[in-house]
């Protein structure tokens, strides 16, 4: 017979344990990213995959947040983060720090994530937009690639907090490999 198992037969990291534990060299970007649960489930799909930052920039809030909190139920303690008024200079200081930047994003010679080859060596940069624009025209011409989630349904895109976690978990695969 199955049961659940407790926290405690989980075996999971404390806060502190989170800290010094090693990351991925992922640094995910929310541009302008205004639900504050969406934030917040992105904090909570980082600190699942240990994503080893967070940039929240333009009109995104930041921690500590009561909407926030609701979604990340504490993450947004674990998983290191920063905030940037302007997107565009968080991306041009990743580029100096030697991450290859992708935004999620379905575009002209966008790579389809699970099948085409991401190039996930080194530090990698996920970019993900605003829940009506996506991602800033100027931040887009600053990525090295775009990854696009191949759909088969009706609808041409998914909520942020959504294609953040598909995302993270395939680059988790591919920079773990």
């Amino acid at each position: 017979m199955s049961h659940k198992l407790t926290t405690q037969e989980m075996n999971r990291l404390s806060v502190d344990e989170f800290r010094a534990s090693e990351k991925l060299p992922l640094t995910v970007v929310l541009d302008n990213v205004r639900s504050q649960n969406n934030i917040g489930s992105v904090f909570r799909t980082a600190d699942a995959f240990r994503v080893g930052h967070i940039s929240l920039c333009g009109i995104c809030s930041t921690p500590p947040h009561r909407e926030i909190h609701k979604t990340a139920l504490g993450a947004e303690e674990s998983v290191e983060w920063s905030y940037h008024e302007d997107t565009v200079e968080c991306v041009r200081a990743l580029k100096e720090q030697g991450y290859r930047i992708y935004a999620v994003e379905i575009a002209h010679n966008s790579l389809k994530l699970g099948k085409d080859a991401i190039a996930a060596a080194g530090p990698v940069a996920l970019i993900l937009g605003n829940e009506i624009d996506g991602v800033l025209e100027e931040v887009m011409n600053l990525c090295d690639g775009f990854i696009e989630i191949p759909q088969q349904g009706t609808k041409h895109s998914l909520n942020v907090s959504c294609a953040a976690a598909i995302t993270i978990w395939e680059i988790s695969k591919l920079m773990r490999q």
